[in-house]
């Protein structure tokens, strides 16, 4: 088995490496992106089985952001859905015969980290502002900034270092299996695989959703204090 740490270029094109990983998440994109045009395309006031199916899954989606953060659902549904659907199929795509998950290379985690960084930054600054965000960095005190800022980059760091290892765990463990015991015996290893790919997508979206809704939050002007009641003696006009 390759390690890891190499990426099995395929061809190039000009001076551009295109390795496996980079094939295997452009066909994981087109699936995906004609998936939901397929499943949206005809959307009907009275909804069939497949409308219902769907709208199911984002009301679940919803539920879980309104649930997990306490906010409204709309601004964070898409990059959240994507981003568990994407790492949900990757994960998943190392039942294919003959094809390595992406998300078992470093560099793919490392993009999906880098792509929970710019969010957390642009979900930041759409909600406060360039000035509330930078702001979010002085809470609770201005002695924290320092910590905050390494917080921000260590955090996803984690993020990332645990989706590589519990993916790339899993393929080296069936694959060794499988070399040794045949194809039978690491059936229900792959059946494990399957749930351990789901609990990763999941984790991994929850906390980017957790980490994205902090920093709107943090970065949000405190309410100021409530105006004086009017005196009891006023009349309405």
């Amino acid at each position: 088995m390759n390690s890891p740490l190499d990426s099995v270029v395929v061809f190039q094109i000009g001076p551009a490496p295109i390795t496996q990983a980079i094939i295997t998440t452009w066909v994981i994109m087109v699936v995906l992106v004609l998936g939901a045009y397929l499943s949206t395309r005809r959307l009907d006031k009275t909804p069939s089985k497949r409308q219902a199916a769907m709208e199911l899954i984002v009301a679940t989606l919803d539920t879980q952001i309104r649930e997990t953060t306490g906010a409204a659902p709309s601004p964070y549904r898409s990059f959240i859905g994507t981003l568990f659907l994407f790492i949900l199929v990757a994960n998943w795509s190392s039942l294919v015969p003959g094809v390595d998950p992406p998300t078992a290379q470093l560099e793919t985690d490392a993009a999906l980290a880098v792509l929970v960084f710019l969010s957390v930054i642009w979900f930041g600054i759409r909600g406060g502002g360039v000035g509330g965000y930078l702001k979010s960095f002085a809470a609770p005190n201005a002695v924290m900034i320092p910590l905050n800022m390494l917080e921000s980059v260590t955090r996803v760091f984690s993020m990332f270092v645990r989706l590589f290892g519990n993916v790339m765990s899993g393929v080296f463990v069936i694959g060794i299996v499988a070399s040794l015991a045949g194809l039978l015996v690491p059936i229900p290893l792959m059946a494990l695989d399957l749930l351990t790919g789901l609990v990763q997508a999941y984790i991994f979206a929850v906390l980017a959703m957790v980490f994205i809704t902090s920093s709107v939050e943090d970065g949000q002007p405190k309410p100021t204090d409530a105006a004086p009641a009017a005196s009891p003696t006023q009349k309405v006009s």
